[in-house]
């Protein structure tokens, strides 16, 4: 049930180890909402983002552009191929692996039945049952929205019907600054609306460490101008073609502006209500999300769920990695889901990527800890790539030398995680990064200097081990 990263991931192996497999979705490919509408099209927006942004700057070395323009409508098709593209080819791989797709809806009617709707025939209600003998819910989660806001799809947005890019607001408000506010926000300011982002926490990022926002906020100015922290949207009213938002500060202080539209980031909430699972006895969290164990299983044996319908982080490779798992548990293999480090990215310019512990969870938790930190300004490929800012460091337990986590803020940062995941995994010591041959010039050395920083002899910067 669902056919995102997660869903197809785990129907995909599921086939290649040999099992019968339907898979049921909405949408006509498989892809789910990342590739349709999330990751994927994000992703390619960003990167027109971030060409004309480099044309802005790049008078600064000698190149300079003028009358830059922006066509909205080729802008949108280009996005849309990218999508096209990779949900067909999906499509395709699904045939090549015998996989049933079956485009429509299901809902549990019981412990081993589900009524499936094709989707041509919603309207006119017929329905059929479907038998199998094992499950896995792989829905995915729904935008989250304000109290008492009504949904608008046009004038208040998701980041769903944002990227259908109707029109270009003149003014937009972002309602939350993680990471899918932050992209939103690099996104329509390149496109050319003028940027206000209001967040209920005191920063960008919540839960992400200090250092790593601090050098974003610096790269961002131009998006950090008109920000309210500490702040809620108390109301939405429409007034002509306009929104008159009204907002409330911690201290109770009231304000308000109109803006031509609004865009809700608030995180999402798992699609589990409404599908069945009470018939089926699947027990789930006090916040919806559903139980399961380290093979993904519910509560009821041959039924398994994977990716946002279990909980956070709500990441795309964690549920494609979750399916495998799952399918792979179904076929009768020895696995189980125990990761030690899930990398996030957010792909703003800079980017900003972490992986294993962070520095915020390991305070928390009264984990000790070492910090290694390489500045890219040191670094020969960042400076040819025009980057000022930025930074690789490393949390090291200064009991092992063992590599606990790592993040990296700047351009490509999000290719840099694997390597640092990938170190975590294999329980790595700083000094395997250390002793690792990096290419030069590339961002990567920086991962090797970072190690050297904590011996205290890199070399690129003079900085001796306390």
């Amino acid at each position: 049930m669902g056919a995102g990263p997660g869903g197809y991931a785990a129907a995909f192996q599921a086939a290649n180890l040999g099992i019968d497999v339907t898979l049921i979705d909405p949408k006509p490919d498989p892809g789910g909402v990342c590739l349709f509408h999330g990751c994927i099209p994000t992703k390619a927006l960003l990167h027109f983002a971030r060409i004309r942004e480099e044309a802005e700057h790049a008078g600064e070395w000698g190149l300079s552009f003028s009358g830059l323009k922006v066509d909205i409508d080729k802008v949108r098709d280009w996005k849309d191929s990218v999508v096209k593209q990779l949900t067909g080819g999906l499509g395709q791989l699904a045939k090549a692996r015998k996989v049933n797709y079956m485009q429509g809806t299901a809902i549990l009617t019981g412990k081993n039945k589900l009524g499936f709707t094709p989707y041509e025939s919603k309207k006119k209600g017929e329905k059929q049952e479907i038998e199998f003998e094992s499950l896995i819910i792989a829905t995915g989660a729904a935008p989250g929205s304000l109290p008492d806001v009504p949904f608008d799809d046009n004038l208040i947005m998701n980041a769903e019907t944002a990227l259908k890019l109707r029109d270009v607001p003149k003014k937009l408000l972002i309602v939350g600054a993680g990471y899918i506010g932050l992209e939103m926000s690099v996104i329509y300011k390149a496109l050319g609306s003028d940027i206000t982002i209001v967040e209920f926490t005191p920063d960008i990022l919540p839960g992400s460490d200090k250092d790593l926002r601090d050098v974003f906020k610096k790269e961002r100015k131009d998006l950090m101008q008109k920000t309210m922290f500490n702040t809620k949207v108390t109301s939405v009213s429409p007034k002509g073609k306009k929104l008159i938002v009204e907002f409330e500060t911690k201290e109770g202080e009231k304000k308000s502006d109109t803006f031509d539209k609004v865009l809700v980031s608030i995180g999402g909430k798992p699609n589990t209500s409404g599908i069945g699972l009470e018939e089926a006895g699947v027990e789930m969290e006090d916040k919806g999300f559903i139980k399961v164990d380290l093979v993904r299983r519910t509560n009821v044996d041959h039924i398994y769920a994977i990716g946002d319908v279990t909980g956070q982080p709500m990441l795309a490779h964690k549920a494609s990695h979750e399916g495998r798992v799952a399918a792979e548990h179904i076929a009768g293999h020895k696995t189980a889901y125990e990761p030690k480090a899930i990398p996030a990215v957010v792909f703003t310019d800079p980017e900003i990527a972490w992986t294993g512990l962070t520095e915020t969870e390991a305070k928390d938790q009264g984990i000790e800890y070492k910090v290694a930190k390489f500045p890219w300004a040191a670094s020969g490929r960042a400076v040819s790539l025009g980057v000022k800012n930025g930074f690789t460091k490393l949390l090291i337990d200064p009991k092992t030398d063992r590599l606990l986590g790592a993040a990296m803020v700047g351009k490509d940062a999000g290719s840099l995680v694997s390597e640092v995941t990938l170190a975590i995994e294999m329980g790595a010591v700083a000094r395997d990064l250390e002793l690792t041959v990096h290419p030069h010039p590339t961002l990567s050395e920086t991962i090797m200097e970072a190690a050297e920083v904590y011996y205290g002899h890199a070399t690129h910067i003079h900085k001796r081990k306390k």
